[in-house]
């Protein structure tokens, strides 16, 4: 009787693990990713977030209004001067593909700081450092610092830029954020 039992166990297991092997749980669908190959054997992608409308979460101390209704801001001194958002993250053809964070803060003795995350769930994850102050046109430039899977062997720059909606009544605060990615193999450093 009981290696009866001990028998059903195992082959109860094994046809669970079988089923789960050959029967997707869950079948998660992946954007194509709209990539333009460079002529440098790299290739750029553009993202972009409509904000409000993709805004998430934000923090930062003093806030009137803050990103969820009664979310509570840490008041110890060390977060006085950072804020961080989190946002849908939109393809070019203003399909949600992933979720994006932003942190900023300045401090007197390291100086000002940008950083986003990228995370896009089918291909990886994009840490990125930017400059604090804007170049000509409003872009602010930065760099891919590291990645995960699909990021990973990857480097290059990265550009943000603001473009306010002139059309919304409300203009302040109404329009998108633009993120450029320009990436090259870390395997051509090698050839």
């Amino acid at each position: 009787m009981f290696k009866t039992f001990t028998a059903g166990i195992v082959l109860g297991l094994l046809a669970a693990g079988a089923a789960l092997h050959f029967i997707p749980a869950v079948d998660q669908f992946r954007e194509h990713s709209l990539i333009v190959v460079q002529a440098n054997q790299g290739n750029s992608e553009s993202f972009h977030v409509n904000v409000p409308i993709d805004r998430i979460m934000v923090g930062a101390q003093g806030l009137s209004n803050p990103v969820p209704t009664g979310l509570a801001w840490p008041r110890e001194e060390q977060f006085a001067d950072a804020r961080v958002e989190l946002f849908k993250l939109r393809n070019g053809k203003d399909t949600v593909i992933g979720i994006a964070s932003r942190i900023s803060a300045s401090h007197s003795e390291s100086g000002d700081l940008i950083e986003w995350v990228l995370h896009l769930p089918a291909r990886g994850s994009a840490y990125v450092g930017m400059q604090p102050d804007a170049l000509q046109g409003g872009y602010r430039a930065g760099q891919l610092m590291s990645g995960t899977r699909e990021f990973a062997e990857l480097r290059g720059p990265v550009t943000e830029r603001w473009v306010a909606d002139e059309s919304a009544s409300d203009a302040a605060g109404v329009g998108r954020i633009e993120i450029n990615t320009a990436f090259v193999s870390t395997e051509l450093d090698d050839e």
